[in-house]
């Protein structure tokens, strides 16, 4: 069965950030990152296959009220997205505890693809070969293997936000002091 792109929300800005999960594999992650899309109006796209079913339980519990508003795509494997992003001159980034570059030493353009891949396995090892100069990571300290995939999305989600000046967001608080 092939999914079909879902567009659940009209975008008035003139920037667009795509979050990409390859292959995601524990559907609370997902769910958060959902979360985090909606609440910063990035596009979400999911790279089959899942390791979950999309209407998991667990899934929409953590993404709690906002799927509607999700801009959600599909793509049918890896090569599939990519064919896709392509076409549309889009600027990977792909995430990883491989590449030595810092994901802040990059300048993220507008339609921007932040990618992730799954959480056991991270992205393949040939993309990321032949991607090096797109490769960044997350700096953490020596001992630790990883953060959890929503916390790095998240990181990256606001990275580029912030070097975009968080374009669409509201920026202060509900206080009246």
């Amino acid at each position: 069965m092939q999914l079909s792109m879902v567009n659940c929300v009209v975008r008035g800005g003139q920037i667009t950030l795509n979050i990409v999960l390859v292959e995601p594999q524990i559907p609370q992650n997902t769910g958060n990152i959902a979360r985090t899309c909606a609440a910063t109006g990035a596009r979400l796209h999911l790279v089959k296959p899942l390791g979950f079913v999309i209407d998991n339980a667990k899934l929409k519990r953590a993404g709690l009220d906002y799927w509607d508003l999700l801009d959600i795509t599909y793509y049918n494997g890896l090569e599939d997205f990519l064919a896709k992003v392509k076409s549309t001159e889009g600027n990977c980034f792909y995430f990883s505890t491989k590449s030595p570059k810092p994901h802040t030493e990059v300048k993220y353009p507008d339609n921007s693809y932040i990618v992730f891949g799954r959480e056991d396995k991270g992205l393949p090892e040939s993309l990321l070969c032949g991607n090096l100069d797109s490769c960044v990571r997350i700096p953490m300290i020596s001992q630790a293997r990883s953060l959890n995939l929503s916390n790095s999305v998240a990181v990256g989600v606001y990275e580029v936000l912030r070097q975009w000046d968080y374009p669409e967001l509201q920026n202060f608080g509900k206080f009246k002091f």
